[in-house]
Protein backbone atom coordinates (compact mmCIF):
# COMPACT_ATOMS: atom_id res chain seq x y z
CA UNK A 1 0.00 0.00 0.00
CA UNK A 2 2.53 2.09 1.25
CA UNK A 3 5.12 1.33 -1.65
CA UNK A 4 2.66 2.58 -4.41
CA UNK A 5 2.97 6.07 -2.92
CA UNK A 6 5.33 8.73 -4.78
CA UNK A 7 8.54 8.90 -2.30
CA UNK A 8 8.52 12.46 -3.32
CA UNK A 9 4.93 12.96 -1.18
CA UNK A 10 5.05 14.51 2.41
CA UNK A 11 3.84 13.20 5.54
CA UNK A 12 1.07 15.51 5.63
CA UNK A 13 0.43 14.46 1.66
CA UNK A 14 0.61 10.72 2.69
CA UNK A 15 -1.56 10.90 5.85
CA UNK A 16 -4.03 12.44 3.81
CA UNK A 17 -4.02 9.76 1.23
CA UNK A 18 -3.99 6.69 3.47
CA UNK A 19 -5.98 8.46 6.11
CA UNK A 20 -3.60 8.65 8.65
CA UNK A 21 -4.49 10.05 11.89
CA UNK A 22 -1.22 9.58 13.97
CA UNK A 23 2.62 8.99 13.32
CA UNK A 24 4.94 7.25 15.23
CA UNK A 25 7.96 9.45 14.67
CA UNK A 26 10.83 6.73 15.80
CA UNK A 27 14.68 6.86 16.48
CA UNK A 28 17.52 4.26 17.16
CA UNK A 29 19.70 4.61 19.78
CA UNK A 30 23.47 3.76 20.54
CA UNK A 31 22.28 0.26 22.09
CA UNK A 32 19.71 -0.63 19.50
CA UNK A 33 16.60 0.79 21.64
CA UNK A 34 13.35 2.23 19.45
CA UNK A 35 12.43 5.61 20.47
CA UNK A 36 9.12 7.21 19.61
CA UNK A 37 6.92 10.06 20.40
CA UNK A 38 3.35 9.85 18.73
CA UNK A 39 2.09 12.56 16.83
CA UNK A 40 -1.42 13.39 15.44
CA UNK A 41 -1.49 13.95 11.57
CA UNK A 42 -2.62 17.45 12.35
CA UNK A 43 0.87 18.40 13.81
CA UNK A 44 3.20 16.41 11.25
CA UNK A 45 3.94 19.52 8.96
CA UNK A 46 5.43 20.86 12.23
CA UNK A 47 7.41 17.60 12.75
CA UNK A 48 8.12 16.96 9.11
CA UNK A 49 9.81 20.18 8.82
CA UNK A 50 11.54 20.77 12.47
CA UNK A 51 11.12 17.70 14.38
CA UNK A 52 9.82 15.69 16.91
CA UNK A 53 11.66 16.84 20.28
CA UNK A 54 12.92 14.29 22.80
CA UNK A 55 15.31 14.86 26.05
CA UNK A 56 18.21 12.74 24.85
CA UNK A 57 19.37 12.20 28.75
CA UNK A 58 16.28 9.79 28.18
CA UNK A 59 17.64 7.15 26.10
CA UNK A 60 20.99 5.28 25.16
CA UNK A 61 23.05 8.48 23.41
CA UNK A 62 25.36 9.67 25.91
CA UNK A 63 24.26 12.80 26.90
CA UNK A 64 23.17 14.07 30.15
CA UNK A 65 20.21 16.06 31.52
CA UNK A 66 21.80 19.16 30.79
CA UNK A 67 21.85 18.43 27.03
CA UNK A 68 19.40 20.38 25.09
CA UNK A 69 16.67 18.64 23.00
CA UNK A 70 17.42 16.13 20.29
CA UNK A 71 15.07 16.33 17.33
CA UNK A 72 13.95 13.63 15.33
CA UNK A 73 13.52 14.55 11.85
CA UNK A 74 11.46 11.86 10.02
CA UNK A 75 11.78 10.31 6.46
CA UNK A 76 8.50 10.32 4.72
CA UNK A 77 10.68 6.94 2.92
CA UNK A 78 10.63 5.33 4.86
CA UNK A 79 6.84 4.76 5.67
CA UNK A 80 5.01 1.82 6.84
CA UNK A 81 1.40 2.19 7.65
CA UNK A 82 0.26 -0.60 11.18
CA UNK A 83 -1.91 -3.38 9.42
CA UNK A 84 -3.31 -4.08 12.82
CA UNK A 85 -3.77 -0.18 13.38
CA UNK A 86 -4.05 1.54 9.90
CA UNK A 87 -5.02 5.03 10.83
CA UNK A 88 -1.24 4.82 12.51
CA UNK A 89 2.31 5.01 10.07
CA UNK A 90 5.40 4.29 11.46
CA UNK A 91 8.50 6.72 10.41
CA UNK A 92 12.24 6.21 11.07
CA UNK A 93 14.00 9.43 11.82
CA UNK A 94 17.67 11.22 11.39
CA UNK A 95 18.45 12.57 14.86
CA UNK A 96 19.85 16.45 15.00
CA UNK A 97 20.69 18.74 17.92
CA UNK A 98 20.90 22.52 17.36
CA UNK A 99 19.81 22.26 13.88
CA UNK A 100 22.84 19.57 12.80
CA UNK A 101 22.71 16.01 12.47
CA UNK A 102 23.67 14.70 15.62
CA UNK A 103 27.03 12.89 14.67
CA UNK A 104 26.49 9.86 17.62
CA UNK A 105 23.01 8.64 15.89
CA UNK A 106 23.05 5.37 14.58
CA UNK A 107 20.98 6.01 11.76
CA UNK A 108 23.41 8.92 11.28
CA UNK A 109 26.48 6.97 11.31
CA UNK A 110 25.12 4.83 8.65
CA UNK A 111 24.28 7.55 6.16
CA UNK A 112 27.68 8.81 6.47
CA UNK A 113 29.27 5.95 5.35
CA UNK A 114 27.03 5.05 2.81
CA UNK A 115 27.78 9.13 0.97
CA UNK A 116 31.39 7.98 1.52
CA UNK A 117 30.22 4.45 -0.91
CA UNK A 118 28.39 6.95 -2.61
CA UNK A 119 31.26 9.22 -3.76
CA UNK A 120 33.35 6.16 -5.24
CA UNK A 121 30.06 5.26 -7.55
CA UNK A 122 28.64 2.76 -5.85
CA UNK A 123 25.47 1.94 -3.81
CA UNK A 124 25.35 -1.01 -1.28
CA UNK A 125 22.84 -3.50 -0.98
CA UNK A 126 22.14 -5.61 1.84
CA UNK A 127 19.42 -8.26 3.02
CA UNK A 128 19.03 -9.69 6.46
CA UNK A 129 18.04 -13.11 8.32
CA UNK A 130 16.12 -12.33 11.09
CA UNK A 131 15.39 -15.12 13.50
CA UNK A 132 14.15 -14.96 16.11
CA UNK A 133 12.29 -17.37 19.31
CA UNK A 134 8.56 -17.54 19.94
CA UNK A 135 8.52 -18.18 23.79
CA UNK A 136 5.98 -18.32 26.89
CA UNK A 137 6.58 -17.16 30.45
CA UNK A 138 6.44 -19.52 32.95
CA UNK A 139 6.58 -20.01 36.58
CA UNK A 140 10.67 -21.23 36.26
CA UNK A 141 11.05 -18.63 33.61
CA UNK A 142 11.03 -18.45 29.86
CA UNK A 143 10.06 -21.67 27.73
CA UNK A 144 9.80 -22.38 24.24
CA UNK A 145 6.24 -21.53 23.39
CA UNK A 146 5.32 -24.91 21.61
CA UNK A 147 4.99 -27.49 23.76
CA UNK A 148 5.33 -29.69 21.52
CA UNK A 149 8.16 -28.89 19.46
CA UNK A 150 10.59 -30.76 21.04
CA UNK A 151 12.70 -32.48 18.77
CA UNK A 152 16.82 -32.80 19.34
CA UNK A 153 17.27 -31.57 15.21
CA UNK A 154 13.92 -29.39 14.16
CA UNK A 155 15.28 -27.47 11.57
CA UNK A 156 12.69 -27.01 8.70
CA UNK A 157 10.05 -29.19 10.65
CA UNK A 158 6.62 -28.82 8.90
CA UNK A 159 4.59 -29.63 11.99
CA UNK A 160 6.07 -26.80 13.94
CA UNK A 161 6.48 -24.51 11.26
CA UNK A 162 2.25 -25.07 10.93
CA UNK A 163 1.65 -24.51 14.26
CA UNK A 164 2.60 -20.97 13.94
CA UNK A 165 1.02 -20.70 10.46
CA UNK A 166 -1.44 -17.99 11.77
CA UNK A 167 1.77 -15.49 13.23
CA UNK A 168 3.82 -16.31 10.61
CA UNK A 169 1.39 -16.07 7.68
CA UNK A 170 -0.26 -13.01 9.11
CA UNK A 171 3.80 -11.29 9.21
CA UNK A 172 4.63 -12.26 5.35
CA UNK A 173 1.10 -10.63 4.62
CA UNK A 174 1.46 -7.59 6.02
CA UNK A 175 5.51 -7.75 4.63
CA UNK A 176 3.96 -8.21 0.96
CA UNK A 177 1.38 -5.19 1.84
CA UNK A 178 4.49 -3.18 2.42
CA UNK A 179 6.38 -4.23 -0.82
CA UNK A 180 9.24 -5.89 0.95
CA UNK A 181 8.70 -8.76 -1.15
CA UNK A 182 9.22 -11.72 1.13
CA UNK A 183 9.77 -15.13 -0.13
CA UNK A 184 10.45 -17.74 2.67
CA UNK A 185 9.88 -18.73 5.87
CA UNK A 186 10.85 -21.50 7.95
CA UNK A 187 11.39 -23.60 11.40
CA UNK A 188 15.03 -23.10 12.16
CA UNK A 189 17.14 -24.88 14.02
CA UNK A 190 16.29 -24.45 17.64
CA UNK A 191 13.22 -25.48 19.33
CA UNK A 192 10.98 -22.28 18.96
CA UNK A 193 12.81 -20.44 16.37
CA UNK A 194 11.98 -18.83 13.01
CA UNK A 195 13.19 -17.16 10.20
CA UNK A 196 11.42 -15.20 7.64
CA UNK A 197 13.40 -13.73 4.38
CA UNK A 198 12.23 -10.56 2.61
CA UNK A 199 14.32 -9.22 -0.88
CA UNK A 200 16.90 -6.75 -0.24
CA UNK A 201 17.57 -3.33 -1.23
CA UNK A 202 19.35 -0.56 -0.22
CA UNK A 203 21.36 -0.94 3.24
CA UNK A 204 19.69 1.98 4.95
CA UNK A 205 16.31 0.82 3.65
CA UNK A 206 17.04 -2.64 4.94
CA UNK A 207 18.21 -1.34 8.58
CA UNK A 208 14.51 0.50 8.53
CA UNK A 209 12.85 -2.02 7.68
CA UNK A 210 14.76 -4.61 10.37
CA UNK A 211 14.19 -2.07 13.21
CA UNK A 212 10.09 -2.15 12.14
CA UNK A 213 10.80 -6.06 11.68
CA UNK A 214 11.14 -6.81 15.35
CA UNK A 215 8.49 -4.32 16.50
CA UNK A 216 5.79 -5.86 14.41
CA UNK A 217 6.98 -9.35 15.42
CA UNK A 218 7.10 -8.78 18.95
CA UNK A 219 3.91 -6.49 18.95
CA UNK A 220 1.81 -9.54 16.88
CA UNK A 221 3.75 -12.19 19.44
CA UNK A 222 2.42 -10.49 22.68
CA UNK A 223 -1.11 -9.87 20.84
CA UNK A 224 -1.20 -13.53 21.06
CA UNK A 225 -0.08 -14.13 24.42
CA UNK A 226 3.86 -15.21 23.63
CA UNK A 227 7.10 -13.35 23.86
CA UNK A 228 9.63 -13.30 20.39
CA UNK A 229 13.24 -12.72 21.35
CA UNK A 230 15.75 -11.74 19.11
CA UNK A 231 18.29 -12.92 21.74
CA UNK A 232 21.40 -14.31 20.53
CA UNK A 233 21.54 -17.19 22.90
CA UNK A 234 18.77 -17.28 25.45
CA UNK A 235 18.94 -21.28 25.64
CA UNK A 236 22.94 -22.60 26.46
CA UNK A 237 21.60 -26.16 24.57
CA UNK A 238 19.85 -24.68 21.16
CA UNK A 239 21.17 -22.80 18.24
CA UNK A 240 21.42 -18.99 18.44
CA UNK A 241 19.91 -15.97 16.92
CA UNK A 242 21.67 -15.03 13.87
CA UNK A 243 20.88 -11.71 11.58
CA UNK A 244 22.87 -12.65 8.75
CA UNK A 245 23.94 -10.07 6.17
CA UNK A 246 24.03 -10.49 2.60
CA UNK A 247 25.50 -7.85 0.82
CA UNK A 248 26.88 -6.68 -2.76
CA UNK A 249 27.86 -3.03 -4.41
CA UNK A 250 26.32 -1.87 -7.56
CA UNK A 251 27.13 0.57 -9.74
CA UNK A 252 24.97 1.84 -12.43
CA UNK A 253 22.26 -0.32 -11.89
CA UNK A 254 24.96 -3.73 -12.77
CA UNK A 255 26.26 -5.32 -9.64
CA UNK A 256 30.41 -4.75 -9.16
CA UNK A 257 30.34 -7.96 -7.27
CA UNK A 258 29.31 -10.13 -10.14
CA UNK A 259 31.79 -11.86 -12.35
CA UNK A 260 30.29 -14.70 -14.13
CA UNK A 261 33.91 -16.50 -15.38
CA UNK A 262 35.25 -16.86 -11.57
CA UNK A 263 34.14 -19.91 -10.16
CA UNK A 264 31.92 -18.58 -7.33
CA UNK A 265 30.77 -15.76 -9.62
CA UNK A 266 32.47 -13.22 -7.36
CA UNK A 267 34.62 -10.32 -9.02
CA UNK A 268 38.23 -9.17 -7.83
CA UNK A 269 36.28 -6.13 -6.33
CA UNK A 270 33.91 -8.68 -4.46
CA UNK A 271 36.86 -10.49 -2.89
CA UNK A 272 38.68 -7.37 -1.79
CA UNK A 273 35.60 -6.20 -0.47
CA UNK A 274 35.12 -9.65 1.34
CA UNK A 275 38.95 -9.16 2.37
CA UNK A 276 38.23 -5.95 4.10
CA UNK A 277 35.84 -7.39 6.23
CA UNK A 278 37.75 -10.32 7.23
CA UNK A 279 40.56 -7.95 8.27
CA UNK A 280 38.44 -6.09 10.40
CA UNK A 281 36.46 -8.63 11.77
CA UNK A 282 37.56 -8.81 15.44
CA UNK A 283 36.69 -5.05 15.90
CA UNK A 284 33.47 -5.61 13.99
CA UNK A 285 32.17 -8.12 16.05
CA UNK A 286 31.73 -5.03 18.73
CA UNK A 287 29.55 -3.69 16.72
CA UNK A 288 27.72 -7.19 14.89
CA UNK A 289 27.41 -8.96 18.04
CA UNK A 290 27.08 -6.52 20.59
CA UNK A 291 26.12 -7.78 24.12
CA UNK A 292 27.86 -10.22 26.62
CA UNK A 293 25.35 -13.15 25.58
CA UNK A 294 26.11 -12.84 21.72
CA UNK A 295 29.18 -14.28 22.56
CA UNK A 296 27.29 -17.53 23.70
CA UNK A 297 26.62 -17.73 20.27
CA UNK A 298 29.88 -17.10 18.86
CA UNK A 299 32.04 -20.19 18.91
CA UNK A 300 29.40 -22.25 21.38
CA UNK A 301 29.77 -25.86 22.19
CA UNK A 302 27.45 -28.19 19.93
CA UNK A 303 23.52 -27.87 20.29
CA UNK A 304 21.39 -30.75 20.81
CA UNK A 305 21.06 -30.30 16.49
CA UNK A 306 24.86 -30.89 16.58
CA UNK A 307 25.67 -28.05 14.83
CA UNK A 308 25.89 -23.99 16.30
CA UNK A 309 25.49 -22.74 13.33
CA UNK A 310 27.83 -19.59 14.21
CA UNK A 311 31.06 -18.87 13.16
CA UNK A 312 34.60 -18.74 15.34
CA UNK A 313 37.37 -17.77 13.04
CA UNK A 314 38.31 -15.23 10.66
CA UNK A 315 38.04 -17.52 7.12
CA UNK A 316 35.12 -17.96 4.28
CA UNK A 317 34.60 -20.53 2.30
CA UNK A 318 31.66 -21.56 -0.91
CA UNK A 319 28.36 -22.36 0.28
CA UNK A 320 29.58 -23.63 3.40
CA UNK A 321 27.57 -22.38 6.67
CA UNK A 322 31.01 -23.07 9.28
CA UNK A 323 33.07 -19.92 7.84
CA UNK A 324 32.29 -16.00 8.93
CA UNK A 325 31.93 -15.17 5.32
CA UNK A 326 30.05 -17.87 3.00
CA UNK A 327 29.75 -17.05 -0.57
CA UNK A 328 26.03 -18.95 -1.30
CA UNK A 329 25.64 -17.48 -5.14
CA UNK A 330 27.09 -15.33 -7.59
CA UNK A 331 27.90 -11.76 -7.09
CA UNK A 332 27.08 -11.48 -2.92
CA UNK A 333 28.44 -12.81 -0.01
CA UNK A 334 27.00 -13.64 3.43
CA UNK A 335 28.56 -12.35 6.72
CA UNK A 336 27.60 -14.98 9.33
CA UNK A 337 28.90 -12.90 12.32
CA UNK A 338 25.97 -10.67 12.80
CA UNK A 339 23.19 -11.92 15.28
CA UNK A 340 20.06 -10.86 16.54
CA UNK A 341 21.07 -7.81 19.14
CA UNK A 342 23.06 -5.90 16.39
CA UNK A 343 22.04 -2.30 15.34
CA UNK A 344 21.85 -2.83 11.37
CA UNK A 345 22.89 0.79 11.04
CA UNK A 346 26.02 0.51 13.31
CA UNK A 347 26.73 -2.88 11.76
CA UNK A 348 26.03 -2.38 8.15
CA UNK A 349 28.29 0.87 8.47
CA UNK A 350 31.05 -1.02 10.04
CA UNK A 351 30.48 -3.97 7.66
CA UNK A 352 30.55 -1.60 4.29
CA UNK A 353 33.48 0.48 5.61
CA UNK A 354 35.29 -2.30 6.18
CA UNK A 355 34.94 -3.68 2.83
CA UNK A 356 35.45 0.27 0.73
CA UNK A 357 38.95 -0.60 2.97
CA UNK A 358 39.88 -3.77 1.54
CA UNK A 359 39.17 -2.42 -1.94
CA UNK A 360 40.83 1.13 -1.12
CA UNK A 361 44.09 -0.69 -0.43
CA UNK A 362 43.33 -3.71 -2.92
CA UNK A 363 43.58 -6.21 0.14
CA UNK A 364 43.67 -9.88 -0.80
CA UNK A 365 41.61 -12.65 0.69
CA UNK A 366 43.93 -15.45 0.30
CA UNK A 367 42.58 -19.09 -0.39
CA UNK A 368 39.03 -20.23 0.11
CA UNK A 369 38.74 -22.91 2.51
CA UNK A 370 36.63 -25.67 1.60
CA UNK A 371 36.53 -27.58 5.42
CA UNK A 372 33.93 -28.08 7.39
CA UNK A 373 35.52 -25.57 10.25
CA UNK A 374 33.34 -27.09 13.07
CA UNK A 375 35.46 -29.86 12.83
CA UNK A 376 38.90 -29.21 11.01
CA UNK A 377 39.19 -25.41 12.27
CA UNK A 378 42.14 -25.58 14.50
CA UNK A 379 43.82 -27.39 12.21
CA UNK A 380 44.28 -24.18 10.49
CA UNK A 381 46.77 -22.43 12.76
CA UNK A 382 47.45 -19.47 10.98
CA UNK A 383 43.52 -18.33 11.03
CA UNK A 384 42.56 -15.92 13.55
CA UNK A 385 39.90 -16.24 15.70
CA UNK A 386 36.85 -14.12 16.60
CA UNK A 387 36.88 -12.32 19.93
CA UNK A 388 35.68 -14.81 22.76
CA UNK A 389 33.85 -12.15 25.02
CA UNK A 390 32.58 -8.51 24.78
CA UNK A 391 35.37 -7.17 26.65
CA UNK A 392 37.83 -8.67 24.11
CA UNK A 393 36.01 -7.52 21.39
CA UNK A 394 35.41 -4.01 22.46
CA UNK A 395 39.18 -3.87 23.36
CA UNK A 396 39.27 -5.14 18.88
CA UNK A 397 37.08 -2.21 18.24
CA UNK A 398 39.48 0.43 20.14
CA UNK A 399 42.43 -0.70 18.51
CA UNK A 400 40.73 -0.13 15.14
CA UNK A 401 41.39 3.04 13.61
CA UNK A 402 39.31 2.80 10.88
CA UNK A 403 36.48 1.81 13.15
CA UNK A 404 36.77 3.98 15.62
CA UNK A 405 36.60 6.78 12.73
CA UNK A 406 33.32 5.46 11.45
CA UNK A 407 31.81 6.01 14.81
CA UNK A 408 33.39 9.21 15.60
CA UNK A 409 34.93 10.38 18.36
CA UNK A 410 31.25 11.19 20.69
CA UNK A 411 29.64 7.60 19.29
CA UNK A 412 32.88 5.42 19.92
CA UNK A 413 33.38 7.43 23.40
CA UNK A 414 29.48 6.83 24.48
CA UNK A 415 29.43 3.04 23.09
CA UNK A 416 32.63 1.82 24.64
CA UNK A 417 31.74 3.70 27.70
CA UNK A 418 28.15 1.85 27.86
CA UNK A 419 29.72 -1.50 26.64
CA UNK A 420 32.12 -1.64 29.70
CA UNK A 421 29.90 -0.49 32.10
CA UNK A 422 27.71 -3.86 30.82
CA UNK A 423 30.92 -5.86 31.30
CA UNK A 424 31.27 -4.67 34.80
CA UNK A 425 27.89 -5.01 35.80
CA UNK A 426 28.15 -8.82 34.73
CA UNK A 427 31.18 -9.47 36.29
CA UNK A 428 29.82 -8.59 39.24
CA UNK A 429 26.59 -10.77 39.21
CA UNK A 430 27.25 -14.19 41.24
CA UNK A 431 25.88 -16.86 39.02
CA UNK A 432 23.93 -20.04 39.95
CA UNK A 433 26.33 -22.09 37.97
CA UNK A 434 28.91 -20.54 40.30
CA UNK A 435 26.86 -21.35 43.53
CA UNK A 436 26.78 -24.98 42.50
CA UNK A 437 30.10 -25.33 41.54
CA UNK A 438 31.71 -23.55 44.22
CA UNK A 439 29.70 -23.20 47.10
CA UNK A 440 31.04 -26.51 48.78
CA UNK A 441 35.13 -25.26 48.31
Amino acid sequence: MVGTLPQTQSLVEQAKALGLEFFLVSYTDLLGGTRSKLVPASKIALVEREGACFAPFASNLGLGPDAPDIAAIPDPSSLIVLPWQPNVGWVASDIYMNGEPFAAAPRVILKRVLQQCDALGYSYKTGVEAEFFLLKQTEQGYAVADSLDMASRPCYDQLNLMRQFDLIATLVNYMEQFGWEPYQCDHEDANGQFELNWTYADALITADRHVFFKYMVKTLAEQRGLVASFMPKPFSHLTGNGAHVHMSLWNNGSNAFLDTTDEMGMSSLGYEFLAGVLSHARGLSALCAPTINSYRRLGATMTESGSTWSPRYLSYGGNNRTHMVRIPDQGRFECRLVDGAATLYLAQAGLLAAGLDGIMQHLSAGKRLDENMFVRGSEFSDLQTLPTSLLEALRSLEQDSLLMQVLGEQAAKTYLDFKYREWDAHNAEITAWEMGQYINV
